[in-house]
């Protein structure tokens, strides 16, 4: 990974703004923003026309390492079951970690609560195109109600991810992968 001195400013504001609005949520000022980036205020103006730009950019640019840490490492070997519960082994062992704090795209959501933001718009991509993974692997895998299925394991990984990144829920036990395995079974997906 390159230094941070040598990103450009636009990659320096866009890496403060995806830690601290995840570390500190999305109401983060533009001045913390800034200094935290070395950026002047002036010069991210140049560069976004808002915060709200920046952030939704900010989260945007994050979208292929997020997918990419859900993505089973075998997929073409692996089963639709295999593939669903893969995402809630991952779930599990990132919210361990000592900097976890949920789901930064769930937390956009919520925080924000303006379904018109810029942040919220790509927020909303993220988790729909979650729940359309989810159904197509539901399908592939011949469960009787492949929307419900889909509907469900996201409301699973949304709790799961909320409840974990504020503290109150320890998933190291397996909990949420048990959960995903129940209504796998009970939806019938071979």
């Amino acid at each position: 990974m390159a230094s941070t001195d040598k990103l450009s400013p636009r990659d320096r504001l866009l890496d403060a703004a995806a830690r601290l609005s995840y570390r500190d949520g999305v109401s983060v000022g533009v001045e913390a923003l800034c200094r935290e980036a070395g950026v002047s205020k002036r010069s991210m103006y140049q560069l976004f026309d808002s915060k709200d730009e920046m952030l939704a950019a900010s989260l945007e640019r994050r979208i292929p390492w997020y997918e990419a840490r859900f993505s089973h490492p075998d997929a073409a070997a692996a089963s639709p079951r295999e593939r669903i519960l893969y995402v809630f082994q991952r779930l599990e062992k990132a919210s361990v970690e000592t900097d976890y704090h949920g789901c930064p795209y769930l937390a956009a959501l919520v925080e924000l609560k303006d379904p018109g933001h810029p942040a919220s718009l790509v927020a909303r991509g993220v988790k729909e195109r979650l729940a359309r993974t989810f159904r197509a692997e539901a399908e592939r895998g011949g469960a009787r109600d492949p929307e419900r299925l889909a509907r469900q394991l996201v409301l699973v990984f949304d709790g799961a991810s909320a409840r974990a990144g504020a503290g109150v829920e320890n998933l190291a036990d397996g909990l949420a992968t048990s959960t995903a395995t129940a209504l796998l079974d009970a939806a019938g997906l071979a």
